[in-house]
């Protein structure tokens, strides 16, 4: 058997308890019947539009992101620590986001080298001393899980700024109960539609002081961005107004929105843009995309954005390493998640070790997002990996490192047949009076075999989620 762990089979010939029943129902399913289910899928997903684009792609057309009409799927009681394990995180990053806005506890604590914070890119010196509505920076969390070695779970990096995937782990799950109702009527799985009452409810609940009927927005960059089918469907689930920048406009100190009916005020912003676009006055000012004066009224209390401001330090590949320790200092918990060995190669010991095993190694930018801009050692040639330590020596602090991790694979409809294919895990985390989620999240998948990029930008494909509920 392959060195890494199998989602669906112990061995061989044993299927994990939890995939039993699962597997007596596709044993019994012809290859005709299940490629026809697929092609299903794949025209109904081209007719509704669920597609992104890639940047930089010559053709400039939009992709339909593949769907395998295997599911991942989690037993209960793996659940409920994987929960835990990411309410704490989370729960310690948001502090770990208030402290060095303000106290800067962790700093004076020594945890953590002041130029980590106050030199990336990341670090909004506009944010210092600003009350944000409950103390809340990351609304919205989406945490990367990978399961590696012998089953365990590792967090493989934070997306605390404006994290994707959501609305394929919803649209997902209405696939499968499409195509496969008997599937459901067998198995206990727990539900997942209700994300975007949940996803309104948390962004009512930080609502400025004072204010008890919220009016909540989505603010999209435009149809454009790679993004843009998810800021569309979330905002028609949620039922709120789905926005542009120019949209929007400021007066008394107050944000407004130019509708049919006159200018409504704003209260909270679901933001799907980034902070250096989203006023021209404090950030960049060659931005058309964001609203001017935005900045004063969010500095003011009267209006909140989801994610804050800032928010991106605490998900940079720098401050990673230090998560941990954060758990640690806000919560004198120890980590139930772990974090994947880190080396940074801003450290000279560090830097040496990562030299001299870069073809064993992932090196990642640590601003880098999407897949782009790192080495998989193990599957690049040796001019790529001549070509990255280049790089890396030309700027060190700009990356890190990490060993090769042993994904886990799931069962996948390829043309060959089912084959097994490496996966990860991003659930969403919502943080607002309280922390909650929906039981899954967003199963990426590497269609290609032996690969172990799994984002979509890089070809993979995406899994609905089962979470039994017994």
């Amino acid at each position: 058997m392959p060195s890494f762990y199998n989602e669906m089979y112990a061995d061989a010939s044993t299927v994990r308890p939890h995939y039993r029943e699962f597997d007596s129902w596709l044993s019994g399913q012809s290859a005709q019947t299940i490629e026809q289910k697929r092609a299903e899928a794949e025209l109904i997903f081209r007719r509704v539009g669920i597609t992104f684009a890639v940047y930089g792609d010559n053709a400039g057309k939009e992709r339909l992101i593949p769907f395998d009409i295997i599911p991942r799927v989690i037993d209960a009681g793996e659940w409920a620590q994987l929960q835990k394990g990411l309410v704490q995180r989370v729960t310690a990053l948001n502090l770990f986001l208030h402290d060095i806005y303000h106290g800067q506890n962790i700093l004076k604590a020594g945890l953590i080298p002041p130029e980590q914070i106050f030199q990336n890119e990341q670090y909004r010196p506009a944010m210092q001393g600003v009350e944000v509505a409950s103390g809340i920076y990351a609304h919205i969390a989406g945490v990367d899980i990978v399961r590696a070695g012998a089953g365990e779970f590792y967090v493989l990096e934070d997306n605390l700024r404006v994290p994707s995937g959501v609305s394929y782990m919803l649209e997902d799950r209405k696939m499968m109960m499409r195509l496969f109702p008997d599937l459901f009527a067998k198995h206990r799985i727990a539900p997942v539609e209700h994300y975007p009452d949940l996803l309104l409810d948390n962004l009512r609940s930080v609502a400025p002081r004072g204010v008890t009927d919220p009016t909540v927005v989505v603010m999209t960059p435009g149809m454009y961005n790679s993004a843009y089918f998810e800021h569309a469907f979330l905002a028609q689930q949620m039922g709120v107004a789905l926005v542009q920048g120019s949209d929007m406009f400021v007066s008394d100190n107050t944000v407004f929105m130019r509708t049919t009916r006159g200018p409504q005020r704003v209260d909270v912003i679901y933001r799907r843009i980034d902070d250096d676009y989203l006023d021209p006055l404090a950030f960049r000012s060659e931005s058309t995309l964001g609203v001017p004066g935005l900045l004063s009224v969010y500095r003011a209390g009267r209006v909140s954005l989801a994610n804050a401001i800032g928010t991106g330090v605490a998900d940079d590949k720098s401050i990673y390493p230090y998560v941990p320790e954060m758990i640690r200092f806000y919560l004198s918990e120890e980590p139930i998640l772990n974090n994947v060995p880190t080396y940074q190669c801003r450290k000279k010991e560090d830097l040496a070790y990562t030299l001299a095993h870069l073809p064993e190694l992932v090196v990642k930018e640590v601003h880098g997002a999407g897949g782009y801009g790192m080495l998989v050692g193990p599957a690049s040639s040796k001019q790529e990996i001549e070509d990255f330590r280049r790089r890396i020596l030309a700027k060190p602090d700009g990356y890190i490192a990490q060993p090769t991790l042993a994904l886990s694979a799931c069962p996948t409809y390829v043309e060959s047949g089912i084959a097994p294919r490496h996966i990860d895990l991003r659930p969403f985390v919502l943080s607002g009076k309280t922390v909650s989620m929906v039981p899954g999240g967003l199963t990426r998948v590497a269609l290609q075999e032996g690969s172990l990029v799994v984002n979509s930008s890089q070809g993979g494909g995406t899994k609905d989620t089962w979470i039994l509920e017994r």
